[in-house]
């Protein structure tokens, strides 16, 4: 197993790697030395600063776990930053950035870090990596073809042709805060997006589009009104129409809040869309609280849902999500009656090292994904501040030991034999070949 090298880095962001100490990883509240084989840091990651973190390192002398506090880099002598690392589509982390409040916070906390999935890194050999699993290797949602220098164009000219409202939400979505799904409308190809509600009937602690006073800002900025079912269905229309690959559209975006709020309009809208083509997958991201509305849009021609959940326990599920007039047991509903419809079923499982890995809620979460006939886990790392998410989760939830994420994903395939696991949706002619009915 190689030598994993700390990293740290100085008030500008540049980043060194130690020349003594090794790295040092977190699961839940455990640091100790990162003993787990590490990836090369991907195509498309990036390495980050933690603010207010000092690094934490483990001497290869002492076995000892030794807070970086002060160095010498040349003739400079300052305090360093923890190091981690942001992940693109496609990877799953399994251990967490080792860091310990600087002193320069005084008896302050240290500032809430912005909603991003902070991972572990270190300096390998042949360079950084990171600790994740690679968990979607296809490669329609490669970073490279996304952002491309004629982007700007095409939504400047889609925009001018048809002036949708919808389409100026995902003009921002696209170009300032770089969403795939939404740069997928212009390129008319694989999945796009159509955001459909302003309002959300949950709360959840790492929201990234809004956020209580005091937190750090959204990463974006909701959708300010709601669209009326004919131009949710124009650009549905449009999309399944023209657009090449893996065909897809897809309700509830990050730049909204729950779709099913509206769930008549959206019934619709889907009405519209498969009045005019039956080509392609609508589909829909939610929370799945309201049942009698899900159904109602699978009935109008949704045959595909992800389901978000953090855990299969309630009173870490409801700390979280914070609902207002549901609960998990609502949400677990919602997934039977789609199974039941026949749609097809995904969680988007946020995964926490050392909290969803525990050993009872592996158990939580396997026994659900069999009960409920779920057809795909998409692994996704809960983008929160590691120790935000720790204070509401240490007394919640499924109790024992961690089995690590790689245990967690090896236990879900062993209680649903067939269960894909990834971190993106499939369309329905992938579906075929993973043996799903439909």
């Amino acid at each position: 197993m190689p030598a994993y090298r700390l990293l740290f880095a100085d008030a500008r962001g540049v980043v060194y790697d130690h020349p003594h100490l090794l790295a040092a990883v977190r699961s839940g509240d455990e640091l100790r030395l990162a003993r787990e084989r590490a990836l090369p840091l991907p195509e498309g990651a990036t390495l980050c600063t933690l603010p207010g973190r000092l690094p934490v390192g483990v001497d290869p002398d002492t076995g000892e776990l030794t807070v970086l506090r002060e160095v010498k880099v040349g003739r400079r002598t300052f305090v360093p930053v923890a190091v981690g690392a942001t992940l693109p589509p496609g990877y799953t982390r399994t251990l967490l950035p080792a860091a310990a409040r600087s002193p320069l916070a005084g008896a302050e906390a240290p500032p809430v870090l912005p909603q991003w999935a902070y991972t572990a890194a270190a300096l390998g050999p042949a360079g950084p990596v990171a600790f994740a699993l690679h968990t979607d290797r296809r490669r329609h949602w490669d970073p490279a073809r996304h952002s491309t220098p004629d982007l700007p164009d095409l939504v400047s000219r889609t925009l001018e042709d048809r002036g949708n409202p919808v389409l100026s939400q995902l003009s921002r979505c696209a170009l300032e805060y770089r969403c795939f799904t939404a740069q997928n409308t212009f390129y008319r190809r694989d999945e796009g997006a159509i955001p459909s509600s302003a309002a959300c009937n949950a709360a959840c602690v790492g929201c990234l589009s809004e956020q209580d006073e005091g937190m750090p800002p959204s990463s974006h900025e909701r959708i300010r009104k709601a669209p009326t079912a004919e131009e949710m269905a124009e650009v549905g229309i449009h999309h399944l129409v023209h657009a090449t690959g893996k065909v897809m559209v897809s309700f509830g975006q990050g730049c909204e809040g729950e779709p099913l709020l509206r769930w008549k309009e959206i019934a619709r809208a889907i009405r519209l869309m498969r009045a005019a083509t039956r080509r392609g997958t609508i589909h829909m991201n939610t929370n799945g609280s309201l049942t009698e509305g899900l159904a109602a849009v699978i009935d109008a021609g949704l045959d595909a849902c992800r389901i978000s959940l953090n855990s299969a326990s309630p009173d870490l599920y409801a700390a979280y999500y914070r609902p207002a007039r549901y609960a998990l047991a609502d949400v677990i509903r919602s997934m039977k009656l789609a199974k039941r419809k026949g749609a097809w079923v995904s969680l988007n499982l946020l995964t926490f090292p050392g909290v969803t890995d525990r050993e009872g809620e592996v158990e939580r979460l396997c026994r659900l994904v069999r009960d409920a006939g779920v057809d795909q886990v998409q692994t996704r790392p809960l983008a929160i501040d590691p120790d935000l998410y720790l204070g509401l989760a240490r007394s919640r939830g499924g109790r024992g030991p961690a089995l690590g994420i790689p245990g967690l994903v090896a236990a879900l395939k062993r209680a649903r034999p067939g269960l894909t696991i990834g971190n993106f949706s499939r369309a329905r002619s992938e579906r075929a070949r993973t043996g799903a009915k439909r």
